[in-house]
């Protein structure tokens, strides 16, 4: 078939693979001679702290990347490609490279978010100056935007009618990979002077984290091991996802969210282990639409970035001042007296992970026990965890604190004991993270300032000094909480 352009970019963003990509291929088989570009971005760059575990992760990713598109080009008889590395702000990068290269057009995919929106749309404006056109593609959701909408042609708030017209609307042409090596002879040598490596850590201005220590898999070949790893213990997902102690989750949300897998592949594989009967692939499918549900939420309310889906929701009065201030510093720390959740946040701080399980207990200990802003844990979610996705993490924050679409009711307020006894009876995860409270037997471990005197001195626990006494009483705290929400919603009923 004739190609109608003879040079195009394609622009790198959440999508760090060569394999199903869905912006690659359209622009591999429209061009006669195809340049890839990342840019390390200045303007979310200099917002981060100068150890970042989600840096050191992208920069080892994009090193993949290049050596992948090096190698996909060698295969089609086109050596000397790679990837083109750039560091500075996008909005300039892009049109800039674009206009050195006299390519026609830039290929990206879709990024949902409101800032990438909004960047999206000023490089759109300078590429037009120049006369250089900029088409981009779905590729990090199944269905986007207004894909999966009602009869009435709105957004679904409620995800179990999403979730049902999102699988009926499913078949084989929206899994369907994009064959991206069958058009890889169009890749172009990587010219002068872009033809240096990717920069090194210290070269952007970051320092080394802990990401090998912790042995987080990078790049597409992680991707490919955690989803190798998975698929043997994916029929028991449902059994054992909600046990932090258990190896149950896939561990593969950082990998989705920077694209290091393609979501059409793990959407596929979860599909068809389903329909061969498997209980466990039928609810990690659901954990995939579930990030579409948010997609679109975010997309059709962007709002939400700032303000309760629920509007009457804001009207909440939550704790304010240095009361405020000291019970939202002892939950980011883990200093609250519950064994699960300060186990959680050290989870969260020393990794970068977080169990999904925790995430929902955490949030709703921080705004309905503590009686914080939803909003101050999001922020703080948002600067520690490794797969931090603004519609993911902003859904189920409002979801925790009943401010959202499909959200938890608000008298409904997890209780951090109870959770501990159910999901973590023996105290495996408890100890990992709260060494301290290791010699304390499995009964106790849960509530120890109900422990028994004895009990505490034969595990060397002194509360208050090497382990705090309870923040607040949560029975307590669950009355207040149902009192704050109860008020906001006299009013809205009044109003």
């Amino acid at each position: 078939m004739e190609k109608s352009l003879d040079a195009a970019l394609v622009w790198f963003r959440r999508d760090l693979r060569v394999r199903d990509h869905a912006a690659l291929y359209h622009a591999l088989k429209a061009a006669r001679q195809v340049w890839c570009v990342f840019v390390f971005d200045t303007d979310i760059l200099d917002e981060l702290p100068r150890a970042d575990r989600r840096v050191e992760f992208i920069r080892d990713s994009v090193a993949e990347l290049d050596q992948a598109l090096q190698a996909l080009a060698d295969a089609a008889g086109r050596p000397g490609g790679g990837l083109i590395v750039l560091h500075g702000r996008a909005v300039e990068e892009i049109p800039r490279l674009a206009d050195a290269l006299h390519v026609q057009a830039v290929y990206a995919n879709h990024d949902y978010e409101p800032a990438a929106r909004e960047r999206d749309a000023k490089v759109l404006g300078h590429l037009a100056d120049l006369g250089i056109m900029l088409h981009t593609s779905k590729d990090q959701v199944v269905f986007e935007t207004n894909e999966v909408l009602t009869a009435a042609g709105t957004c679904y708030s409620v995800f179990t009618p999403y979730k049902t017209a999102w699988l009926k609307r499913l078949d084989g042409f929206y899994l369907r990979p994009y064959p991206v090596a069958r058009h890889a002879a169009a890749l172009a040598p990587r010219p002068q002077p872009w033809g240096r490596p990717p920069p090194t850590l210290k070269a952007l201005g970051f320092e080394p984290t802990n990401l090998h220590e912790l042995q987080i898999p990078t790049g597409m070949s992680g991707a490919e091991q955690l989803m190798d790893d998975f698929l043997e213990r994916i029929d028991r997902y449902e059994e054992t996802r909600n046990f932090p102690a258990l190896k149950g989750p896939s561990y593969l949300s950082v990998h989705l969210r920077f694209g290091t897998l393609s979501i059409r592949e793990a959407a596929s594989l979860a599909w068809d282990r389903m329909r061969a009967g498997s209980r466990g692939a039928e609810v990690w499918l659901s954990e995939l639409i579930w990030r579409d549900f948010y997609h679109q939420v975010l997309h059709h309310h962007p709002q939400v970035v700032t303000h309760s889906y629920k509007p009457e929701y804001d009207a909440l009065r939550f704790e304010h001042g240095k009361h405020a201030e000291k019970l939202f510093a002892a939950w980011c720390e883990g200093r609250t007296g519950y064994p699960l959740v300060d186990a959680a946040m050290h989870q969260l701080n020393q990794t970068g992970y977080m169990h999904n399980r925790l995430r929902m207990v955490t949030a709703s200990f921080l705004v309905k026990d503590l009686g914080v802003d939803w909003r101050w844990g999001e922020r703080y979610f948002a600067r520690q965890l490794n797969d931090y996705d603004l519609a993911s993490n902003n859904g189920g924050w409002q979801w925790a604190a009943s401010t959202g679409c499909d959200a938890q009711p608000y008298f409904r307020i997890f209780n951090p004991v109870s959770q501990s006894q159910k999901f973590d009876a023996q105290g495996k995860f408890i100890r990992r993270y709260l060494p301290q409270l290791a010699r304390l037997p499995d009964a106790a471990l849960h509530a120890p300032w109900l422990a028994r005197p004895v009990e505490l001195a034969a595990a060397g626990l002194q509360l208050g000094q090497n382990y705090p006494e309870p923040i607040v009483s949560h029975e307590e705290a669950r009355q207040r909480t149902l009192q704050r929400y109860a008020a906001v919603r006299q009013v809205s009923k009044t109003a």
